[in-house]
């Protein structure tokens, strides 16, 4: 891979994590109150059909088992520990705690990837980490170990799905599209019956909350999660990880300008240090397999 191709590859993965960090004032601004894990569900569940029924691509019997593990620990039990896990924290603790995500990408690269962990990579989990917090961190809240545990199981979840994505790569045959879809139809299939249990379904949908839950089905799972995947195949999978703290920065941003909300000096410097950690990670040593 060139290095404008490697830069174009960043730059369209990047647009994920960036539509991710939309999804807050998305739900708070248009979704029915309390109601983040069907909100997650419709997410995952329709674009999962969409996109089947538009690539019509089925996989091999061997690769069933791969799609319904991948399936889960990207979208499935990450959305479930994610939403549960901010029933019991504030959003900014569990964003830091989930924040060490890419240390642990780094660490089951080594293991299962057999890369090496550059010390460029070490240095950007400092700044990431760093960023995070300056941007979220609230020291007046009260922690909850069970909120903690499953913020945890959560990163552990979706650092485990990219590894493994970059293990098993994608069906022969299958596109990205496909490749998407199934595991969004996994994750969506195991969410739902979770959201109609502890939720339910909301006595009324409004034209605003229709508008909502198809930015979320088309922009946030559709397109985003193409383009995640497409990432996870083209780049090291330590730098997508790294690349998820643009979340943190898009809702600080979105909030800052549509919710009025305000953007502080430790904020801005918290986003310089995202992005200082996003450079660090991209222009470290190359592996074959990272």
């Amino acid at each position: 891979m060139t290095s404008a191709e490697r830069i174009q590859a960043i730059l369209l993965t990047a647009i994920a994590p960036i539509v991710w960090g939309s999804t807050y004032i998305v739900t708070t601004e248009l979704l029915p109150a309390d109601s983040p894990l069907l909100a997650s569900a419709i997410r995952a569940l329709p674009a999962g059909l969409l996109l089947i029924a538009y690539t019509r691509c089925f996989p091999s019997q061997q690769w069933w088992g791969k799609l319904a593990c991948l399936g889960v620990l990207n979208i499935g039990l990450f959305f479930y520990c994610l939403f549960f896990a901010a029933s019991y924290l504030p959003g900014g603790t569990a964003a830091l705690v989930m924040s060490s995500q890419p240390i642990i990408v780094m660490l089951l690269s080594g293991l299962v990837l057999k890369s090496k962990i550059a010390l460029s990579h070490c240095i950007a989990a400092i700044f990431g980490v760093l960023g995070v917090a300056l941007i979220v961190i609230n020291e007046t809240v009260q922690i909850s170990a069970q909120g903690i545990v499953l913020a945890v199981l959560g990163t552990l979840s979706m650092a485990s799905g990219v590894v493994l994505t970059k293990y098993w790569g994608r069906p022969e045959n299958m596109s990205t599209l496909a490749f998407t879809g199934w595991q969004l139809l996994v994750g969506g299939i195991l969410l739902l019956p979770a959201a109609l249990w502890f939720e339910g379904l909301p006595e009324t949908i409004s034209l605003k909350n229709l508008a909502g839950y198809s930015y979320l089905t088309i922009v946030g799972a559709v397109l985003a999660y193409a383009l995640w995947f497409k990432g996870i195949e083209r780049l090291p999978a330590t730098n997508v990880a790294f690349l998820g703290f643009l979340s943190s920065v898009s809702a600080s941003v979105l909030g800052y300008v549509f919710l009025d909300e305000i953007l502080t000096p430790l904020q801005l410097l918290g986003a310089g240090a995202i992005l200082v950690s996003i450079f660090l990670a991209s222009h470290s040593p190359k592996t074959a397999n990272a």
